[in-house]
């Protein structure tokens, strides 16, 4: 996530501010000019949509409304308006037109605070977005915005994907200047065939083989420490694990996704559900490595 720029979908709702309040943090952190847009539904080859011109300035000018409040307590972060037949489509092409190194979106929807709770838009972006997506959950509008990105945690795994992952977390961590924690959850939902002690055993060695392999690969200058994570399954694994207000978790698209394009795996999803920080998703495959 080379974050050039930061594009954030904005909406006139609390996930809205929680997506704008994780954009302009990112954008502090890792010094990258952010772009809030707000994406209006096209009218093209859509008949719901009254084709009266004076009906679509006023859409667009309550629109850029919005936004200029929204942004108002964000000094140098810009607003537009886009057009799209979807959500998703305009967030894309904003991040296309603006060269941006990651879309960030609200995930709060109505779930429990500081948790995730995908919509349409966010649902489409983490199955199909050519570059990363950070999701913000419900509450991030909350969070000083003085904390900056105080840790960053990766989860590490083992498929194909793994590299482009560390070097991502690496870049985030020196740009931001933040202390990297790697995670692995390797032992976690292993199959119960056998004794559970040693089914942990077991995976507590391959999770730290896993993350030891890893941290030997960073570049000397970063600096992490590891994390094993343990406990029934998944979502209580992570929810075991202690998380700094305002750090962010680093996870890999699945190996079901097209090259540079994003895919949310089972695992991801799961660790998602259970997170109260925000996640950003990365392709499995970077400009770089294809």
């Amino acid at each position: 996530m080379t974050a050039r720029r930061v594009v954030v979908g904005y909406t006139a709702t609390d996930a809205g501010a929680d997506a704008l309040a994780l954009g302009a943090r990112l954008g502090a952190a890792l010094d990258a000019p952010v772009h809030a847009v707000v994406v209006l539904p096209s009218a093209e080859n859509n008949v719901s949509i009254p084709t009266d011109a004076g009906y679509e300035r006023l859409v667009q000018d309550t629109a850029r409304g919005w936004l200029r409040d929204a942004v108002a307590p964000y000094p140098g972060i810009r607003g537009h308006v886009r057009f799209a037949q979807a959500v998703s489509d305009g967030l894309v092409a904003a991040a296309e037109e603006f060269d941006a190194g990651v879309i960030v979106v609200g995930t709060g929807g109505g779930g429990p605070r500081g948790r995730h709770r995908l919509g349409t838009t966010a649902e489409e972006l983490v199955h199909s977005a050519p570059v990363p997506v950070a999701l913000a959950p419900e509450g991030a509008r909350d969070v000083d915005p003085g904390v900056g990105l105080p840790r960053i945690t990766a989860a590490i795994g083992t498929r194909p994907g793994a590299d482009v992952l560390l070097e991502t977390a690496a870049s985030v961590s020196r740009r931001a200047k933040a202390p990297l924690r790697l995670l692995s959850l390797a032992g976690v939902d292993l199959p119960g065939r056998v004794d559970a002690s040693l089914t942990r055993l077991t995976g507590q060695a391959h999770a730290e083989s896993v993350l030891e392999s890893v941290r030997s690969a960073l570049p000397a200058e970063i600096e992490a420490e590891a994390l094993v994570g343990a406990g029934s399954d998944i979502e209580d694994a992570v929810s075991r694990i202690d998380w700094m207000p305002g750090e962010v978790a680093l996870v890999g698209s699945s190996r079901l996704a097209q090259p540079r394009r994003l895919f949310l795996g089972s695992t991801a999803g799961r660790i998602l559900r259970a997170l109260p920080v925000p996640m950003i998703v990365v392709p499995r495959t970077s400009e770089a490595s294809s």
